[in-house]
């Protein structure tokens, strides 16, 4: 429930919505505040719309990590690749749940290292509802791994639901295996919180960050607002809100 209300009232784009709404109330007694306030959750609306303007919110996050050197060098025991979506019933897999588009970019890199390595491979992630027959993030991950990038999975955890309980219970998994250090693979901009979610849970860390949003080569149409420049936004600041309530935890 909360994390509803978060998505609701503080992510882009609808938490500028509503500030430009609220403005609007606000002109009925306080006309130049109203105004003012209506404007500024326009113009923050547009400027996060665009690629470009999502570098205000994405670029300091990925600069927090760097891509990693060198695997083999790294000292890894394991390597570990966390969630992100599904895509439930995918028509052109049989009706099969398949990783969503997110996903398979970590899974990807994932396969990259393993590949590179040969080190055994964990993913995680839950949200998994067997009456309604979704499996586990964890188990369409692994499908993917086996079968489309020929990559083995040595462990699936698929209890966790968010990034502290990926870091939980898969520690205690690789911890009884032995396991101590890792290449932990997602998102440049996730890879902040998940490396101190997963050192929080005991386990040295060789961040492994895949996409690298703000080292892209600026263009004309990145000014151009769209889908992907307030996705960048969105998950951006999703990772923002999750930096500040894991301090405050």
């Amino acid at each position: 429930m909360i994390d509803i209300v978060v998505r609701v009232l503080l992510m882009p784009p609808m938490s500028l919505i509503m500030l430009i709404l609220a403005g609007y109330a606000l002109r009925r007694r306080w006309p130049r505040s109203g105004r003012a306030v209506s404007r500024l959750g326009l113009a923050a609306l547009l400027v996060l719309s665009t690629s470009a303007g999502s570098l205000l919110l994405v670029r300091p996050l990925e600069q927090l990590t760097a891509p990693l050197a060198d695997a083999r060098a790294s000292g890894a025991q394991a390597i570990v690749v966390l969630a992100a979506g599904n895509v439930h019933a995918a028509p052109e897999y049989g009706g099969a749940d398949i990783p969503d588009d997110i996903a398979l970019l970590r899974l990807r890199y994932a396969a990259h290292l393993q590949h590179a390595t040969n080190l055994p491979l964990l993913v995680s992630g839950g949200n998994g509802e067997p009456d309604k027959g979704i499996p586990p993030k964890a188990v369409t991950m692994a499908r993917a791994l086996r079968e489309d990038f020929r990559t083995p999975v040595a462990w699936t955890e698929e209890r966790s639901a968010d990034t502290t309980q990926n870091a939980t219970y898969s520690a205690a998994m690789l911890k009884a295996a032995g396991v101590r250090r890792v290449l932990l693979v997602t998102h440049a901009m996730h890879m902040a919180r998940a490396e101190r979610a997963f050192r929080a849970a005991g386990l040295d860390v060789v961040p492994a960050p895949t996409m690298f949003y703000s080292r892209s080569t600026l263009s004309p149409l990145m000014f151009v607002p769209g889908w992907s420049g307030m996705f960048r936004s969105y998950y951006a600041t999703h990772e923002w809100i999750g930096l500040a309530w894991q301090r405050l935890r």
